[in-house]
């Protein structure tokens, strides 16, 4: 049988002439130094992965109150801005220089994208720089806005952005070096970390579970009989969400290749299970089925997949499923035990599962599923199904540092910010009686509420409404009751 030519593949795999830039690109063509269908993939496994930012708005939008609702959006959205320039200006170069050798942070050699034109990447030889670091962009992105759950209905917006900027500094570009850049302690430690359990999820649910705590629980008023205004932009955050992160999962293959097609099925594996799962334990105790856990069940699958899906059988996805769904469901009970008013359950199902997907790591990769990419055949034996025992302290290790590094790192930033004249994080009380999008933006989400809002303000009830700027009547005109009001006393 004839062999065919892998007509994909670079010519030659590095021109080598510039060590800085990969060559002139006024005197030669780089692009035939990497593979055009795997830079293809890759651009557009990035756009995939950023359409998941305006999901979280929307899922985040929609799990809030209609009044805070737009303020959400607009948290998740303007954290991206700051997360763009951020990695633009140093981020790319603390996370993935591969010149910095202390295995903790990287240095300063790749500032405002120096020499990222046509080097060769740290995840795969046949993509350049340039583009790596732009994909790497969008899982910072995700990342903060994940975090930004943590404003919701009392925080206010232009400190959390403040805080945006130093988190991905001093915490997120860090975790990402110790575990993705060729000379990190995780790395060379051995650490299986496929897509981001530990920058993306435990740094996310660590670091909204330490800005909850610093900003504080909400007014116990304002809970009571707290639902989600609107269930439709939950499951369309949702869907958005599980979109991108076949982009996030499959294209951290770093080409189009089988490993890649691996990742994107047991995305969808772990998925469906956990979504199953979250409500039949959702089912034992109200008897109805519901939406919401139905959405929340996917995203704990998905966030489980993330550092795994690269590693595992699909077998072992569906397990990991299941075990995600039981973990991530009852882990939403965290936030009552220890008194941190986490409102999006951000911890829960991100930080959770992205734990639960580590351990997976250390029981179940196996090195058939690492070999699908063509390049990291014969690396050994991977977890404990391929007789690797030593795996599982190392993921375990590695949880644990992420985990206290960025709660603290992240609750020393947020006080820190919080005592800093004019950044304080929490709105007034009154603010977040009003809603967060009258307070901070002016704008709402739905026009109705400020209608409605006027139409009180001229009832004969509207004492007993939360109107900004009103004087109490007399006492004689007060109302007992907010559906009829008191008659006046004559003598």
């Amino acid at each position: 049988m004839a062999e065919w030519e892998n007509v994909g593949a670079p010519s030659p795999i590095f021109n080598g002439s510039n060590s800085d830039n990969g060559g002139d690109s006024t005197l030669e063509d780089l692009n035939v130094y990497f593979a055009s269908g795997d830079s293809a993939y890759i651009i557009i496994a990035s756009a995939m992965v950023l359409i998941m930012v305006p999901g979280l708005a929307f899922l985040y939008s929609g799990l809030a109150r209609r009044k805070s609702a737009l303020s959400l959006i607009w948290a998740v959205m303007g954290s991206m801005a700051v997360v763009n320039f951020q990695w633009y200006l140093w981020g790319y170069s603390l996370a993935f220089s591969p010149t910095a050798t202390n295995g903790f942070i990287g240095n300063l050699n790749h500032v405002v994208l120096r020499n990222t034109l046509g080097t060769r990447s740290p995840g795969s030889n046949f993509i350049p720089s340039l583009l790596y670091s732009f994909y790497q962009l969008q899982f910072a992105a995700v990342t903060v806005a994940i975090v930004m759950g943590a404003v919701a209905e009392r925080g206010r917006l232009l400190p959390a952005m403040v805080f945006c900027f130093f988190f991905m500094t001093i915490v997120y570009c860090p975790v990402a070096c110790w575990v993705w850049n060729v000379n990190g302690w995780a790395f060379k430690w051995g650490v299986l970390d496929y897509a981001g359990g530990g920058p993306v999820e435990i740094v996310s649910g660590a670091g909204a579970l330490a800005y909850s705590l610093v900003l504080g629980r909400r007014q116990e008023r304002m809970l009571v009989n707290f639902r989600p205004h609107n269930v439709s932009l939950i499951t369309l955050g949702t869907v958005l969400l599980w979109f991108g992160w076949l982009g996030f999962n499959g294209g951290s293959a770093f080409g189009a290749n089988l490993r890649a097609v691996m990742a994107c099925w047991n995305s969808n594996l772990t998925a469906c299970f956990s979504g199953v799962t979250w409500v039949l334990l959702d089912y034992r105790l109200a008897k109805k089925i519901s939406m919401v856990g139905l959405c929340s069940g996917f995203i704990s699958g998905l966030v489980a997949a993330t550092p795994a899906s690269g590693f595992l059988s699909p077998h072992a996805s569906i397990l990991l499923g299941v075990a995600a769904g039981v973990c991530a469901n009852f882990a939403t009970k965290i936030k009552y035990l220890i008194g941190i008013d986490d409102s999006m359950d951000v911890f829960a199902e991100h930080g959770i599962p992205g734990v639960v997907g580590l351990v997976f790591n250390g029981f179940f990769a196996t090195d058939i599923v690492v070999g699908l990419d063509g390049f990291n055949t014969g690396v050994g034996g991977q977890g404990w199904i391929d007789g690797n025992w030593a795996r599982m302290y190392k993921q375990i290790a590695y949880i644990f540092a992420c985990l206290a590094y960025t709660f603290v790192v992240s609750t020393a930033l947020a006080k820190l910010i919080d005592i800093i004249p004019g950044l304080h994080l929490r709105a007034s009380d009154h603010a977040e009686l009003m809603g967060m999008d009258d307070d901070q933006l002016g704008e709402f989400a739905y026009d109705y509420v400020e209608v409605r809002r006027d139409y009180l303000a001229w009832t004969p009830n509207h004492t007993k409404a939360p109107i900004a700027g009103l004087e109490p009547l007399p006492e004689a005109q007060t109302s007992t009751s907010d559906a009829e009001p008191e008659q006046i006393k004559t003598q």
